[in-house]
């Protein structure tokens, strides 16, 4: 495997800018996740990365030699993406095979052999090797896309939501199994998504992108807990941060215009009074929806409190975040 450097990456189609001067490392064994909505720049960062896109400015670097005048085949990358992309008349056993019997790479068939019994047990497929691919689930079909990567053995792993048209269950269990196989093979792995929970469970950094720029990049628990504005505070947590006026709560910074209020800092018992709403059991935990001075907002209980709509509680910030008229952090 190999570091990866992206430095002041540029990308334009037209008028629309797609990607505007990202400098990131991808470190050598990390799982790396770009997080954003739809439009932020992500897959476009992934296709300039392995060359099915060139940059306007800037420079790949990838295992230390710039990769940007080199072809895709020559970059030694792999991608997976969203569609399954598997050649529905052959094997799972052929289907894996496919990339190494590349003219390029002149892998020997006992290698080919080797590699492909190799991944077929990581990703504990060996018995469904001869079966067509048309006979496989959606999830397995997903794990031999995941594993045409694999056999590779690239510098880097690029993936594009390949789990985004599973059903929850599946998209569950397949997050577990991808951030496993990624450990035991000790993979760099560069994951592109919309979903927060993939984002915050698989990922040793997220980089958090806004029309094309990245907004932050650091560890899940950094980002969570020290956003730098109010866009990367609403990007992760569920449910969403409460965003309400600075001066509801006394001891506000200078320059606050607005605090935000992660669910689980809202404590309760003393300070202001709020009128419950909404109340959701979700077995666990208990979801409540307040008012609080024409303002609305959530928060956790515990799941055997006797809480019921038009009940009024007290409730007081813990540990809140601060942000200026422009949504920029205060500290």
């Amino acid at each position: 495997m190999s570091e990866v450097h992206l430095r002041n990456l540029s990308k334009s189609f037209g008028k629309t800018v797609a990607v505007e001067d990202v400098t990131l490392t991808v470190p050598d064994g990390a799982f790396v996740t770009l997080l954003g909505p739809t439009g932020a720049g992500k897959t476009t960062i992934l296709r300039l990365i392995s060359g099915l896109e060139q940059p306007d400015v800037g420079d790949v670097v990838i295992g230390g030699r710039s990769a940007i005048d080199d072809t895709p085949a020559q970059r030694n990358v792999a991608m997976v993406f969203q569609q399954y992309s598997l050649y529905p008349h052959l094997s799972v056993k052929d289907n894996l095979a496919f990339p190494l019997r590349s003219p390029l790479l002149k892998t020997p068939e006992h290698e080919i052999e080797r590699k492909v019994t190799e991944v077929a047990e990581v990703l504990r497929i060996p018995h469904k090797l001869n079966n067509k691919a048309t006979e496989l689930s959606g999830g397995e079909m997903q794990r031999v896309s995941i594993g045409r990567a694999l056999v590779r053995n690239p510098s880097i792993y690029l993936m594009d939501e390949p789990l985004s048209s599973l059903d929850a269950k599946l998209r569950s269990d397949l997050r577990i199994e991808l951030k496993r196989i990624q450990e035991t093979l000790g993979a760099t792995l560069l994951y592109v998504t919309h979903d927060q929970v993939e984002a915050m469970t698989m990922s040793t950094h997220i980089g958090v992108l806004d029309n094309g720029r990245l907004v932050q990049f650091g560890s899940p628990r950094e980002i969570y807990e020290n956003p730098v504005n109010l866009y990367v505070a609403g990007r992760l947590g569920q449910p969403r941060i409460n965003i309400l006026p600075a001066d509801m709560f006394a001891g506000s910074p200078a320059g606050a215009r607005q605090i935000g209020l992660r669910p689980e800092h809202i404590e309760q018992g003393e300070g202001k009074e709020s009128t419950v709403k909404r109340v959701e059991h979700l077995g666990d935990q208990i979801r409540l929806h307040l008012t609080l001075e024409g303002h609305d907002l959530v928060t956790l209980t515990d799941p055997h409190a006797d809480l019921e709509p038009g009940d009024i509680i007290s409730i007081q910030p813990r540990n809140p975040l601060f942000f200026d008229a422009n949504g920029a952090r205060i500290n």
